[in-house]
């Protein structure tokens, strides 16, 4: 058994030393048929790379933006078509929300002077919201409940518009129209963070005024849109059932006034999408690995023809045909590995650079290169095989007639 084994493995050993130097000495042909499998991986490894650092700098945008919240739509019903001041109190009061913040949505014409600037996003917010967010203002003053309660017309504005109708002067204290009224600015923020979900697809208003001023503004007492802040150890899925019971009672049970869009939902809808993006990109660049393993085996067909001769002597010297499909068959393998690896190095390299152009953070997706280097060694098997077997099948007399 022993000496079966030490024979196998100078047998092994001998083929792989035969297999390099039949690449070594078609150094051109070689290259080439290796070109085809380093395009195939590095187009794998690159774009499931690249699709993973994407897919995870946004995921994380999202939890940042979105973690804890649970943003609620309101379409209404006959009979009630928003959320009123004391309704939103009873969804403040349930056991796992901390607050709510509304969100009422102006459009309009804002001017300072002689400069008139239309179509600038006006946001209503309460105070609770500026006391999650109280880094935000870097001038002057945030919204306070008072300004809640007195329907002020107060605003905090943004850098914009600093730098639009307030460049080189102190906005603090001057009067800003918003849709012909006027408000006096007492604060400026420059960034607006954890507004919510609803944030992250509405964008940065350009005008923070107080909801309840923004419903008299827009000529109603009902909010459509708002905010729910879960308590740090509330659990989401409790959280949204016990705000679907409230909403439920708050319409006298009709359906379809509400919806709820919870951060985990999002982020679950995204995952899906961006698998199902990777698996289509990594199919479509599989192709060239198939490619890749055809050119594989024409060059071996062609080594088997060029190397007839030697086949006829190895058979009549006593090689089985196991063991000439062993040799041929090791080296397409090792012709496609060597150009897996490769590959793998240059899909790393591309996509390290991708994602840094890209600004998101480069990910080492272990699984895709597994899939590229077992994917290029199947295919080295798979399209080696039938040459193999060819050579393994050559009558040795007729072999040596080329002699």
């Amino acid at each position: 058994m022993l000496k079966r084994m030490r024979s196998f493995l100078v047998m092994v050993r001998e083929s792989v030393s035969m297999a390099l130097d039949n690449i070594r000495g078609n150094k051109i042909r070689s290259f080439l048929t290796l070109l085809g499998i380093m395009i195939g991986v590095m187009a794998v490894i690159a774009l499931i790379s690249t699709v993973s650092g994407v897919s995870g700098s946004i995921a994380a945008t999202f939890s940042d933006m979105g973690v804890g919240t649970m943003t609620v739509t309101v379409t209404g019903s006959d009979l009630k078509t928003g959320m009123m001041p004391e309704d939103l109190a009873v969804i403040s009061a349930l056991d796992t929300v901390d607050g709510v913040v509304p969100t009422v949505s102006l459009n309009g014409r804002v001017s300072y002077g002689k400069n008139v600037q239309t179509g600038k996003s006006v946001s209503g917010k309460n105070a609770y919201y500026f006391q999650l967010n109280e880094d935000m203002i870097v001038q002057g003053r945030a919204l306070n409940f008072i300004d809640d309660n007195n329907h002020s017309y107060v605003c905090v504005i943004s850098q914009d518009i600093v730098d639009t109708f307030f460049f080189g002067i102190n906005p603090v204290g001057e009067t800003l129209y918003v849709s012909g009224l006027p408000f006096t600015v007492v604060g400026r923020y420059e960034e607006y963070s954890g507004g919510g979900i609803a944030a992250i697809f509405t964008g940065s208003p350009d005008i923070l005024i107080p909801y309840t001023t923004g419903l008299k503004i827009n000529n109603t007492n009902e909010v459509n849109s708002f905010t729910v802040y879960l308590k740090e150890d509330a659990d989401s899925a409790a959280a949204e059932t016990e705000i679907s019971d409230a909403m439920d009672a708050l319409f006298d049970f009709e359906e379809d006034c509400y919806t709820i869009a919870s951060m985990e939902t999002i982020e679950e809808t995204m995952n899906t999408m961006m698998g199902m993006m990777s698996t289509l990109l990594a199919g479509i660049a599989s192709i060239a690995l198939l490619v890749g393993g055809i050119g594989i085996m024409n060059m071996m067909l062609t080594t088997v023809t060029e190397r007839t001769t030697e086949i006829g002597l190895k058979k009549a010297l006593g090689a089985i045909p196991w063991q000439i499909q062993f040799q041929f068959l090791l080296e397409s393998f090792l012709l496609s590995v060597f150009g897996g690896i490769l590959g793998v190095l240059l899909g790393l390299t591309l996509s390290y650079t991708l994602c840094n152009v890209l600004g998101t953070t480069f990910v080492l997706n272990g699984g895709a290169i597994a899939l590229g280097v077992g994917f290029s060694a199947a295919v080295g098997i798979i399209f080696g095989w039938a040459p193999a077997r060819k050579a393994s099948r050559l009558n040795p007399i007729d072999a040596l007639r080329a002699v």
